[in-house]
């Protein structure tokens, strides 16, 4: 299993594109693997074919979320502020001194202080890279966008009135780049809620991206599932705890389906150590008391290896428990 581990781990370092894998859940073959990079839809479904009836959990594995800022002005403020709260690392980039130093100040996790072309040349890009480009003027914005246009991202948006990012695209097309790709372009930025303030176009532009992530989902993007860069290096051994870490049972807890209304979505994951220590959350309350409980129950009878439970919040019991919400999950639980 760790070996499992071990290539996906480095499939999210090193490449670009969707990451997805297949876990089969019932049958001889129950708790299995496989791990594709970038696969076309066919591909997914010829192992889904060879294994019959037998269900499979499909899921895309989401790296954690980069918002990279092209331009550091009175908007971006906001913006990285709210990039932040919503479990984004913020990249800026601004080549004026003083404006890179608000940023930082903002929270920024890194900012490169350089012409644009320079600072966009050091960030590679992949399927979890989210542009906004909100520069000083429309000579900027098009050398950010052809920079940008050149690789693997999530999302594009860039700030401007209608007329002036339309010159910056017609100067893009006069230079080889498609108008498909063009017009994909997110322009201008923001959904139109009449924001005036810094603030409120903040609010805008992050409100867009959400829509667009949760579309993914929706189109078949897949909803992106949850390893953090802890649960990764628990389970592989390698975090600053890794010695005690590695002489511990794991139990790695995913939901694989919701009905109704429940905390958290498909594809999100809690790793559980025979300790009692959990990293990351399913929802909390009585769904993760409830699993917590079953996984160490496996850790301690040393089986089964692999398990789907259901956890019922029906009215009753969410009421009994307090709770604002109802429905009925899946948790796949897997002997790490």
């Amino acid at each position: 299993m760790n070996t499992f581990y071990s290539k996906l781990k480095n499939a999210l370092e090193s490449s670009e594109g969707d990451i997805w894998v297949q876990t089969v859940l019932e049958g001889e073959h129950a708790g299995e693997k496989r791990l594709l990079i970038n696969p076309a839809k066919d591909e997914m479904k010829s192992y889904e074919s060879i294994l019959g009836n037998h269900r499979i959990f499909r899921e895309r594995i989401g790296r954690t979320p980069k918002l990279i800022i092209c331009g550091a002005g009175h908007v971006s403020m906001p913006i990285i502020r709210m990039g932040k709260m919503l479990g984004f690392v913020v990249t800026v980039i601004e080549d004026r001194p003083k404006f890179a130093d608000n940023a930082r100040a903002a929270g920024a996790d890194q900012v490169f202080c350089l012409p644009f072309q320079e600072g966009l040349a050091d960030i590679p890009g992949d399927s979890d890279s989210w542009f906004v480009i909100v520069t000083r003027g429309h000579r900027y914005d098009t050398e950010c966008l052809e920079s940008i246009l050149q690789k693997c991202y999530a999302y594009v948006g860039m700030m401007g009135s209608r007329r002036r990012t339309a010159i910056v695209k017609d100067q893009l097309e006069a230079k080889g780049i498609s108008r498909e790709v063009l017009d994909a372009v997110h322009t201008p930025i923001g959904l139109k809620i009449g924001a005036e303030t810094p603030e409120e176009i903040a609010v805008s532009v992050m409100a867009e991206i959400i829509q667009v992530k949760n579309a993914r989902s929706e189109e078949g993007g897949g909803k992106a599932g949850g390893y953090s860069d802890e649960m990764l290096a628990c389970i592989l051994g390698t975090g600053s705890n890794g010695v005690n870490v590695r002489k511990q049972n794991k139990i790695l807890a995913t939901i694989i389906s919701r009905k109704g209304s429940a905390p958290r979505g498909t594809g999100t994951k809690m790793l559980i150590l025979e300790d009692g220590t959990t990293i990351d959350t399913i929802g909390g309350g009585c769904i993760e008391s409830e699993i917590i409980q079953k996984a160490l129950l496996m850790m301690r009878t040393g089986k089964p290896d692999f398990q789907i439970c259901t956890v019922d919040m029906t009215a009753d019991q969410a009421e009994d428990e307090g709770m604002v919400c109802g429905g009925v999950v899946e948790v796949m639980l897997e002997r790490i």
